[in-house]
């Protein structure tokens, strides 16, 4: 299930030269078809998105994309939240918002239009102290069992690629570690820096050395909506080259993700 919380567009957090009269009526009308920005927020992935402790309002790298964009389009943003990335998907379906923040991969590619990456995440494993897995490539062996969040850019990335290790599926990202404790599981997967919290947050955890994929976490519209994504790729590419993303990931104190390179001319 999905909370819905209505946030007005302010003034821009960051100097910028774009107007409304710089969207093309077409993209305006892709992104914002009922005259407001719908952006799904994913609160399961804590470097994109995080509720303020003392407000509850959404906050992160997404919600200040979201907020520019709807800025430009000369709209108001209607913020979607949602507590797993695949929840965000099941969103789509339901017609439930115009504009999404999730990691880029071929199986969400039928039904979403992606720009390029905005920012790259590790994606890491977590194990107790005294299991005898010490490397990522340890990890897919028989009866080793990996729990993921459902839906998770973590779990259609381990579907695809495990051939021996048996998935299990937490119902969202940050369910992963309790439950890999509290089943007593072999590995838990998923974003890099939950993990270290978690393995703060719980004694006798260690993370394993490295990374075993790379997560490119894009901005996206449903398909069949060319001007406005077109729109969309221009407006990532120029939010990463103006610092607009590096400075959104610095002011909410966002460690180990970085700033996705430019993208390839098309």
């Amino acid at each position: 299930m999905f909370r819905i919380a209505i946030g007005l567009v302010g003034l821009a957090l960051f100097v910028s030269c774009a107007t409304m009269s710089d969207v093309p009526a077409a993209a305006r009308s892709d992104l914002a078809p009922n005259g407001r920005l719908r952006a799904a927020i994913n609160f399961g992935n804590p470097i994109l998105a995080t509720k303020d402790p003392s407000t509850g309002e959404a906050r992160g790298v997404s919600v200040d994309l979201s907020r520019e964009l709807a800025r430009r389009l000369g709209v108001p943003v209607l913020f979607v939240t949602y507590d797993a990335a695949g929840k965000v998907v099941e969103g789509l379906k339901a017609g439930a918002w115009d504009v999404a923040y999730v990691a880029i991969d071929p199986a969400r590619a039928v039904d979403i239009s992606y720009t390029a990456a905005y920012v790259q995440i590790e994606g890491a494993y977590l194990v107790t102290q005294n299991s005898p897995i010490r490397s990522n490539a340890e990890v897919d062996r028989q009866g080793v069992r990996v729990v993921v969040g459902a839906g998770s850019a973590y779990d259609l990335f381990l579907t695809r690629n495990l051939k021996q290790a048996t998935i299990v599926r937490a119902p969202t990202s940050p369910a992963v570690t309790d439950m890999f404790v509290a089943q007593k599981l072999d590995v838990a997967a998923g974003v890099k820096q939950q993990l270290e919290a978690d393995a703060r947050r719980i004694p006798g955890l260690r993370l394993l050395e490295g990374r075993f994929m790379v997560i490119n976490q894009a901005m996206g519209t449903p398909k069949g909506r060319e001007a406005g994504a077109k729109y969309l790729r221009e407006f990532v590419e120029e939010m990463k080259a103006s610092g607009f993303v590096a400075q959104a990931l610095e002011r909410h104190r966002i460690e180990g993700a970085s700033v996705a390179p430019r993208a390839a001319a098309e």
